[in-house]
């Protein structure tokens, strides 16, 4: 969906195009009849992305790798659902055209969407942010008021009661991610035991539900064209539901570089003259009116979910499963998060809630 992005040969076999094409016409989708052309988006290491034109149309296909790992078809379809489910709100999202739950057309469920004209922050800045502090601080502000809006979304009135198990929401993180851990664990990683005992002892008493997008960070967003900075489409909802909103401000906070901190060579935004994680974390509670005095807690719960979610696909790649070979670089992520995440539980200054 970017237009930078780099692409690789048509659909690498993971798409009949004819099938395809014959589906989208039984479900009128623009540019019925027309020839379609597919072109494999570079995107993340989870899923597949396609460009879709036909006619004068331009959209995504989205479906799962060539080795479709567990639960992965269902999470397509949880995706669909939440990109229609905020097609009347403020929130800047890609509208969802169509879905299939049949994996005879092209092996996979998938879904489609509308291409969305934009560029995201991944390695280097498109102009004039490139060079325009100032330009460059909208990046910032634009990123927190994405996950403020769709923290304001009436999740029930827009469809989505089922969609989530809010109750109990944060008291479940802990053991629900050691136990995702635990299917596939071959390594020790430490730091994860001592974060998960503070997380545990420092869980809030209560929040407000809301929809929340699960990875949200400068990689899965897209911005408009040209200053000022003004956010196209909050993209890759497979870890989207029902939960604490708070933890989609930690996702952003959790990796943020402080002014005067130093930054990690490895880091793929450059955080030279942004705002600070004060400023971010202001202006969200002053969209939201949402309490952020116990951010520590979301924050070294973000990641510890972060080294929880990468090490299963680090493992699905050490064990020769998984066809992205972004997913080796994992490794060395998930002992950085789980250290962080129990350098920050060591180092706060929290009450325990129990």
């Amino acid at each position: 969906m970017d237009d930078r992005a780099d692409s690789a040969p048509p659909s690498g076999g993971l798409i009949d195009v004819d099938r395809l094409a014959r589906w989208m016409d039984r479900q009128s989708l623009p540019g019925s009849g027309a020839p379609l052309q597919i072109t494999a988006i570079a995107g993340g290491a989870s899923n597949e992305i396609f460009e879709l034109r036909r006619a004068d149309r331009r959209m995504v296909l989205r479906r799962p790798p060539r080795n479709v790992p567990d639960g992965r078809n269902q999470t397509m379809l949880r995706e669909y659902r939440v990109l229609h489910a905020l097609r009347d709100s403020a929130v800047p999202h890609a509208r969802a055209r169509a879905w299939c739950d049949d994996a005879d057309v092209i092996g996979a469920c998938f879904y489609i969407m509308d291409h969305v004209d934009g560029w995201t922050p991944m390695g280097r800045l498109d102009p004039p942010f490139d060079r325009d502090s100032e330009a460059k601080r909208g990046l910032g502000w634009e990123l927190i008021d994405g996950i403020a809006k769709l923290a304001q979304v009436d999740w029930q009135a827009a469809g989505l009661d089922d969609f989530g198990k809010p109750d109990g929401f944060l008291d479940r993180q802990v053991d629900r991610w050691l136990h995702h851990l635990d299917r596939i664990k071959f390594r020790e990683i430490p730091g994860l035991d001592a974060a998960a005992s503070w997380l545990r002892s420092h869980t809030p008493s209560s929040f407000r539900p809301g929809i929340i997008h699960g990875d949200y960070q400068f990689a899965n967003v897209m911005f408009h064209h040209g200053a000022p900075a003004r956010l196209a489409a909050i993209v890759d909802w497979e870890m989207s539901t029902i939960g604490d909103p708070l933890l989609d401000l930690a996702w952003v906070l959790m990796g943020w570089v402080d002014p005067g901190e130093a930054q990690e060579s490895k880091q793929y935004f450059d955080y030279a003259g942004m705002q600070s994680r004060a400023e971010l974390i202001q202006r969200y509670a002053q969209q939201t009116n949402l309490p952020v005095e116990r951010m520590d807690y979301y924050v070294v719960l973000a990641r510890f979910k972060m080294a929880c979610v990468l090490e299963a696909g680090y493992a699905r790649y050490v064990a020769g499963g998984a066809d992205n070979p972004k997913m080796a670089a994992f490794g060395d992520v998930v002992l950085d998060m789980a250290a962080r995440a129990a350098e920050l539980a060591g180092a706060s200054k929290m009450r325990p809630t129990s």
